[in-house]
């Protein structure tokens, strides 16, 4: 059954766009990369320093399963700042990124045939965390004009007694959208456990990002993923964490214990640091991602593409590529993602990977230099003069 089921899961497009990009700059092409969420920027200096401090320390051992208390305090200190949640610390479990968290959460809450309300367009590698615990993904069409976020009178009547969790991301990727507390407070009166993907927080330009243990209380029928990786340009220190039911911490410990032992203890310590000494840098980095998405926004509608819902958080834009396909039925958005990066060398992530309904879109990351957006722009203007 589980080899059945890993060779069924999707191939990661992003990663593959990635992958062909490194090929070309292997051959000597200019790549810009606009297909991935990798922060641009240098991890803040007090974090590396942190980092330094600990392995001078010598603190490269094996740590508590769920993470170094002072870490897991500080996390429960970040939401009382936050959103005025009282968090146990013995809730927070930190993991090596936030996609073990989703592993391990859907392996516990999931039986075979069971099922998990999600939307579409939604983050590529969602559903096959969902497969792997042997779970069935629903995933319900959702409309730009709303921020291809979930309508919870949809969701409500997607709800069945095979319904364990409904899966909410905010700021959202692709889309950069965030869900209304109205929206997010029906969905938690539906019954199934919402699992909120709160990765994003803190990279918020318009609005304001709820949290779901804002909604629920953090012993609520809710579980929240969050983790450094994006706000803090820790891409590569694989850290996150995960605040669930205090029933639920016995089961996640035992898979934490048997499967990743532990996170990386380094990493902990610069994730402390991170939480208590960034700010400037978080705000500094949000500031200039501000900027880049109203520039790569106007640039994109001036070159015909469809953005209907403005992105406001995260730092992706899904817009309607559609206007390239030109009645040719032999494209679709993995194909001109493909010929976008031949041809002009500009790495984007087509729109089928986060599901049907993002077939004729691309995703663009604005996760780069103003400087290197603006020269996407020009070769994204000089490929569609060619091709049209």
């Amino acid at each position: 059954m589980t080899r059945n089921i890993c060779e069924s899961l999707s191939s990661f497009l992003a990663m593959d766009i990635l992958a062909k990009a490194q090929e070309l700059e292997r051959a000597g092409h200019r790549v810009i990369h606009l297909e991935i969420g990798q922060p641009d920027f240098e991890t803040p200096e007090c974090v590396n320093e942190a980092a330094i401090k600990a392995l001078r320390d010598k603190k490269t051992g094996y740590t508590h399963s769920m993470g170094i208390l002072p870490l897991r305090e500080a996390i429960a200190e970040y939401y009382l700042r936050e959103y005025n949640v009282q968090v146990d610390p013995g809730q927070v479990m930190v993991t090596s990124g936030s996609s073990p968290a989703m592993m391990m959460l859907f392996s516990m809450a999931c039986d075979e045939g069971d099922k998990v309300i999600m939307a579409d367009p939604a983050y590529a590698c969602y559903e096959n965390f969902v497969r792997f615990a042997g779970a069935e993904a629903v995933r319900l069409a959702t409309r730009e004009d709303q921020g291809f976020q979930l309508d919870p009178e949809a969701v409500k009547q997607a709800v069945g007694p095979r319904t364990k969790a409904i899966l909410v991301n905010s700021p959202s990727n692709p889309a950069g959208s965030i869900i209304s507390r109205e929206n997010l407070t029906k969905l938690m009166q539906l019954g199934p456990l919402v699992v909120s993907d709160e990765i994003y927080h803190g990279l918020v330009y318009e609005g304001q990002a709820v949290s779901a243990l804002e909604v629920a209380g953090a012993d609520g029928n809710c579980a929240v993923l969050d983790g450094f990786s994006k706000r803090y340009a820790m891409t590569g220190w694989r850290l996150g964490w995960l605040v669930a039911p205090r029933s639920f911490i016995p089961t996640l410990q035992v898979l934490q214990q048997n499967f990743f032992i532990s996170p990386n203890s380094i990493s902990q310590w610069a994730g402390l640091a991170a939480l208590t000494c960034a700010d400037a840098d978080v705000s500094r980095m949000r500031a200039e991602y501000a900027k880049r998405r109203l520039r790569l926004v106007e640039g994109l509608q001036k070159l015909g593409f469809g953005i209907r819902s403005k992105p406001v958080g995260a730092f992706y834009v899904l817009a309607d590529a559609r206007h390239l396909f030109k009645n040719n039925a032999k494209i679709d958005s993995v194909a001109l993602a493909y010929d976008i990066l031949e041809k002009a060398h500009i790495g984007a992530t087509p729109g089928v990977d986060f599901g049907q309904r993002g077939e004729g879109y691309l995703r663009f990351s604005y996760a780069n230099s103003l400087e290197n957006i603006e020269e996407a722009l020009q070769r994204l203007h000089t490929y569609i003069e060619n091709k049209l």
